[in-house]
């Protein structure tokens, strides 16, 4: 039996899952790394304790393959979150700052006020906005002591996580990233495919950090003999595992955020109305593009109900609580904890809660939570539809929280589309699994995993009048807005 081994590297979590030749998972492990919020806003990682979950979970399926020969590594991975490190020692220099963090939201704004986003649109496909890599890069570099003129020197290396991942698998041997991580760092041209010279001067980032970039599918290099054939940031990955291989398939994959992912082809569609244009993946001399809705919060909100507000103990329990009553209310969630995403690209917004009265239930806020994600996902869909000038019939789902029936049957009405579920939701492992199966000989091509592709569950929506919780809503996200700009 052939294995082909995903390392999914998560926000919360380091994961590694055995798939074999049939695309089904056979083994997996996981391991929760701990989060860090030294001041307000801001979001940071142990670059090493990333690489610890991930190797011990690595490690666990190694030896659990017995009787099996792994063929190839495929990786997945949280995507704008930036790591510096020496390139001798493999120390980081600072924690990782993750995609999360806000702490360039100034910056940001001052580049807006110089009239430098239509360039990085242009150039990118991207926002500007503390999200991506760039402006994380350059705070580093002008915030640790010593770093900037190591990176000049070329002492250091930058890494989105794959890198890091990457690096630490070889022995540092080998610093790489592929196309679709490259694309999420506001520093590469998603037109030449190339690291462009005018956004490392507007960034300030030296071109001597950078890793090389190569394919989605194709072996880089080995561990223990293994060879690292796929890699792709864990939306792109999703994307793929989903067989959305044809312009206007899309998929949704609800995880600590959630993220909206439409295939255009090999045409980079530019957004009129808020998404990102992003490289879905390259193989060989074929580049596959996609629109993009970013939404920073979705299970990061079912964790605040469950850590901090001690409402439910379990995200099944929040599906439980939502499900004793039949609508919210009229209370409104709107979770900008780490501002707003797509289409607002607000990063001073903040979270809030609409609509309570004395007879608001924990249940009825389970319900609105529940909304909320579902919201965002509407938002989203609409620009999305504007953009490639047609309307989607269907949208394929993923992640953690789409395996609530509850939700997706929101999601459904809400959306007034069918929402297809499939057997497995494990889509982002697999995506960087079949990215590495194709480089190492385990499946022909696309076709092989295809057919793979089986439905669990598809949510008719049920044609119920939503409107006057889309207006709660909308009037809730314009309230929120600019919020702690409006402080300072």
């Amino acid at each position: 039996m052939k294995y082909v081994l995903a390392l999914d590297q998560g926000t919360t979590s380091s994961r590694s899952l055995l798939f074999d030749e049939k695309g089904r998972v056979t083994r997996s492990a996981q391991m929760e790394f701990p989060q860090y919020y030294p001041e307000p806003g801001w979001v940071e990682h142990n670059p090493e304790e990333i690489w610890t979950s991930q190797r011990e979970t690595l490690e666990a399926m190694v030896a659990e393959a017995e009787g099996g020969t792994i063929a190839g590594i495929g990786i997945s991975n949280q995507r704008e979150t930036t790591v510096l490190w020496d390139a001798e020692t493999g120390e980081a220099v600072y924690h990782a700052i993750v995609w999360q963090d806000r702490r360039t939201a100034e910056r940001c704004r001052r580049l807006k006020g110089e009239g430098r986003e239509g360039e990085v649109a242009e150039r990118t496909g991207l926002r500007l906005d503390p999200y991506f890599s760039a402006t994380k890069i350059e705070w580093i570099l002008d915030h640790v002591d010593g770093v900037r003129e190591r990176a000049e020197a070329g002492k250091l290396r930058f890494g989105t996580i794959d890198s890091w991942i990457i690096w630490k698998l070889t022995s540092g041997r080998v610093h790489v990233t592929d196309v679709s991580n490259a694309s999420r760092t506001s520093l590469f041209n998603i037109h030449t495919l190339e690291w462009d010279e005018a956004l490392l001067k507007m960034f300030r980032v030296p071109r001597a950090i950078l890793p090389e970039v190569v394919d989605s599918s194709g072996v880089v290099g080995e561990w223990r003999g293994i060879p690292i054939g796929g890699m792709a940031g864990d939306q792109q990955a999703a994307l793929f595992g989903q067989a959305c291989f044809d312009p206007g398939m899309a998929k949704n994959t609800y995880g600590t955020g959630c993220f909206l992912l439409m295939n255009t082809g090999g045409e980079a569609v530019s957004s009129e109305n808020g998404l990102l244009t992003t490289i879905g993946w390259r193989i060989g001399s074929e580049v596959t593009y996609a629109l993009e809705g970013s939404i920073f919060v979705a299970g990061a909100l079912f964790q605040w109900l469950r850590d901090e507000l001690k409402i439910v103990e379990t995200a099944s329990d929040l599906d439980k609580m939502a499900a004793t009553v039949a609508d919210s209310g009229g209370c409104v969630v709107v979770p900008a904890f780490a501002g707003l995403g797509a289409p607002h690209w607000d990063p001073y917004a903040r979270g809030a809660v609409f609509g309570l009265t004395r007879g608001t239930s924990q249940a009825q806020l389970c319900r609105a939570s529940l909304e909320a994600v579902a919201l965002q996902c509407v938002e989203l869909l609409g620009c999305m539809e504007r953009d490639a000038g047609m309307k989607l019939l269907e949208l394929r789902v993923d992640g953690g929280a789409s395996k609530s029936d509850l939700l997706m049957q929101i999601q459904s009405d809400l959306l007034q589309r069918k929402v297809l579920r499939p057997s497995h939701v494990e889509t982002t492992a697999f995506g960087a699994a079949a990215l590495a199966g194709l480089a190492t000989g385990v499946w022909k091509d696309r076709g092989d995993f295809q057919r793979q592709w089986e439905l669990d569950r598809c949510f008719d929506p049920s044609g119920e009048d939503f409107s006057g919780i889309k207006a709660r809503w909308n009037r809730g996200v314009e309230r929120v807005r600019g919020w702690e700009a409006d402080l300072q």
